[in-house]
């Protein structure tokens, strides 16, 4: 039976859940994700665990933080004078705001605190510092 290869193009359904069994995103009522494996344009662990697979295969795997989304770092976490922020916008916990970066790059940050006159903002990936449980299913190898 055909193996998935990197290089093939791969079409899979997935679960992801946290260690406490909570569902963070799945695939079942949507298309499924399709990719190339070994252009790395899904998280390292999940990558790893589609080369291999068969047809048709399910396997869930456990992936640690540091080949998700990697550890929580602090020194995302920053705080911005309020008034940095356009006056008409009422500033909300939970809120994300890109950021241009002096090099011109943009980040993507989420409010997680308005105290006074300071907004605390963290550009951690939502799931940073978390490990990870899939479930896949190989619906299909392109090549």
């Amino acid at each position: 039976m055909a193996q998935a290869k990197i290089g093939d193009i791969v079409k899979v359904h997935y679960t992801g859940k946290l260690v406490d069994g909570t569902i963070f995103d799945s695939s079942k009522d949507r298309e499924p994700l399709g990719f190339e494996l070994g252009k790395k344009l899904v998280i390292p662990g999940f990558e790893n665990a589609v080369v291999g697979m068969e047809l048709k295969e399910t396997k869930t795997i456990n992936i640690p933080a540091s080949e998700a989304y990697g550890s929580y770092n602090k020194d995302l976490v920053a705080s911005i004078a309020k008034k940095s922020f356009p006056e008409n916008i009422e500033i909300q916990v939970g809120q994300k705001f890109e950021l241009k970066q002096p090099d011109g790059a943009v980040i993507v940050v989420e409010v997680t605190n308005v105290e006074n006159d300071q907004v605390i903002v963290d550009a951690n990936h939502p799931l940073a510092g978390e490990d990870l449980i899939f479930e896949i299913e190989l619906i299909d190898i392109v090549s």
